[in-house]
């Protein structure tokens, strides 16, 4: 959850190591904001030099122009989602020992923290925070007494740990070297010209260089200005894996927006159409290349579950329609922190699909290592190179709707949604359950899809206007049949995340076996009406929901398809969308109700970027 960068540069101390190490947390905030801190060493520091503060990173600043510290050679930093302990100045991170010359970061949680912290408190150790970081850090500072080396320290106390974990140390005696390690946690390495940068992912040095590296499970980097070595936890060398960022800082800016969400938004057309890019060969057929299973073994499988939790479930259950259409296989849709405790029916002729915007989500990582304990492939739907949960997997199909920032997932769920589709049109091919002229024209119909987003973005300003209105709501409902079930569900998300009111997703068929003992005068009720083009019966009843609730005092707010005069007579509120494929309506119905829910919670004055008790990755379970 927590975000951490970490940066070595040239031997003169100067001001960049924080300019960098600050750059990277305002990039990296989205991870957690409880609190912020740096650490710095210099050649003529005898202490680390460091400062934190509680709350979001903009107080940090605020303390270091009142109080600066020295200028560096090497630095870490660290923006906190709190976990042991409060959010306040002194549980926050760096956490020090060894008389203030050595600084500790983390990100994760130390499992067996207590009985470790018993052992160091019999040890002679004292301990200021209620974290299980400073555990780490006073294992971290009696192992360096001992060997005088912090690379060696830092794989002593990894042996030692249980839980999840990316740690990172300076030391004011090696004051051009920062050392990490990870276990089930994420870290990436920046490799610059005379710098080299650590961080929670890409983001945090990608003002200064697209080199990096993707370090493996349970292994160790020590960076200095000119060098990068990796180990195992034992001291060993180890490989990683070079890849080069494919987007640039730009991307990760507001670019002239109100928010990062709002950005986000607005690059969902984008997202969409690069993540359709080169999918194709030359006589037009699917060619997912990343796709590294066997396609013996994908025409065997007999069961697909797709395993992901939040907004990417809700993708999943979206897929799951396109997919069992189209390949006429079986689709389970799994919380991924329920499937491993419940005992599912997994074997080799099963295929998990994990599905997840960071790649680092621990809930999903832990389902994926299951199935694959029990025979079954994984495939990943991803949109973070260098995250854990692809190189864990058996293949790896990635979107590109470059960095996500807002905590609060837009253009991620579009284009997780677009990747499924592809992955399930590929097995129809592969499987023959479709004709190479059908496919062709799904794909034709998925890539009129990003001009349609434009379209229902420009319509936005009139989804605002009404969202401003009701900015003292305390409770929304949401309703949707078929396809349109998922997207009610992501709109009570989005609308429970970004305002913190009530809001409910419904199923529409289950309207009468329960849910409407909640409507009653003025109760504000999204509809999500399906094409009267498609599934004709589903689009009456439908209208019958919005009829039912409409006579019992509801405010009807329908999104429905360009013409669809139908629901005219019922509707308080109409958001028009245009007419599309059944399958891919979807990704233009969500699209109202995130414009919603950004608009109103900015109309009761709330950050819809860094919402309250979030974080954007959740790398714990």
């Amino acid at each position: 959850m927590c975000g951490i960068v970490g940066y070595a540069g040239p031997s003169e101390a100067s001001g960049r190591p924080l300019d960098v190490v600050l750059e990277g947390l305002g990039r990296l905030e989205y991870r957690g904001y409880d609190s912020a801190g740096v650490a710095l060493v210099a050649p003529d520091q005898s202490t680390v030099a460091t400062a934190k503060k509680s709350g979001k990173l903009v107080k940090l600043v605020d303390e270091l122009q009142a109080r600066p510290l020295p200028a560096a050679t090497a630095a870490i930093g660290h923006t906190r989602w709190a976990t042991h302990g409060a959010p306040n100045d002194t549980n926050a991170h760096p956490h020090l020992a060894d008389d203030g010359r050595l600084a500790v970061i983390h990100n994760g949680i130390v499992e067996n923290f207590a009985v470790l912290k018993e052992e160091l408190l019999a040890d002679g150790a004292t301990f200021l925070s209620e974290t299980d970081t400073e555990v780490a850090a006073q294992l971290l500072a009696r192992a360096y007494r001992r060997t005088g080396n912090l690379t060696e320290a830092m794989a002593y106390v990894a042996r030692q740990l249980e839980g999840t974990f990316t740690l990172l140390a300076v030391h004011a005696d090696d004051p051009t070297t920062v050392v990490g390690a990870r276990h089930d946690s994420p870290l990436v390495v920046g490799l610059g010209e005379g710098e080299n940068f650590l961080g929670s992912d890409v983001a945090a040095f990608i003002a200064s260089t697209k080199d990096a590296l993707e370090l493996g499970q349970d292994q160790i980097v020590t960076i200095t200005p000119d060098t990068v070595e990796v180990t195992d936890f034992h001291g060993n060398p180890a490989e990683a894996t070079r890849f080069t960022v494919d987007w640039d800082a730009a991307a990760a800016e507001k670019g002239g927006f109100s928010s990062f969400m709002d950005k986000e938004i607005h690059d969902q057309p984008h997202a969409v159409g690069d993540t359709l890019l080169g999918r194709t060969d030359a006589d037009g057929r699917l060619v997912l290349d990343d796709l590294r299973i066997d396609e013996a073994v994908l025409r065997t499988v007999d069961k697909i579950i797709v395993v992901a939790c939040g907004t990417a479930a809700y993708s999943g259950h979206v897929a799951k329609y396109a997919i069992e259409h189209w390949c006429r296989i079986p689709v389970e849709v799994e919380l991924a922190h329920e499937f491993r405790y419940r005992d599912p029916i997994v074997d080799e002729k099963t295929l998990v699909v994990a599905v997840t915007q960071s790649g680092e989500t621990m809930d999903t990582l832990m389902a994926v290592r299951h199935a694959r304990e029990q025979g079954a492939k994984v495939i990943s739907i991803v949109n973070t190179h260098g995250s854990t949960i692809p190189r864990e997997s058996d293949a790896v199909l990635y979107t590109h709707a470059g960095p996500e920032i807002a905590v609060a997932s837009t253009k991620a769920f579009l284009s997780q949604i677009t990747a499924a589709y592809l992955l399930g049109l590929y097995l129809a091919q592969l499987r023959g359950n479709k004709f190479p002229d059908e496919i062709r024209e799904i794909l034709d119909d998925l890539r009129e899809m990003p001009r349609k987003i434009q379209t229902v973005i420009e319509r936005g300003e009139y989804v605002s206007a009404v969202a401003r209105s009701m900015k003292d709501a305390t409770s929304v409902l949401f309703l949707g049949r078929h396809v349109g079930f998922p997207v009610a569900l992501e709109g009570a998300l989005k609308l429970k995340e970004l305002a913190y009111i009530h809001a409910e997703g419904f199923a529409a068929g289950e309207l009468k076996h329960g849910p409407i003992a909640l409507i009653d005068e003025g109760q504000p009720v999204f509809v999500v009406v399906p094409s009267p083009r498609g599934r004709d019966s589903l689009h009456s009843k439908v209208v019958s929901n919005i009829q039912e609730i409409r006579a019992r005092g509801a405010r009807t707010l329908v999104i429905a398809e360009d013409g669809d005069d139908a629901v005219l007579p019922y509707a308080d509120e109409i958001f028009w969308i245009p007419q599309s494929p059944t399958l891919m309506s979807p990704l233009l119905a969500v699209v109202p109700l995130q414009i919603f829910a950004m608009a109103l919670a900015t109309a009761k004055g709330l950050d819809v970027d860094q919402p309250r008790n979030l974080a954007k990755s959740v790398t714990v379970e």
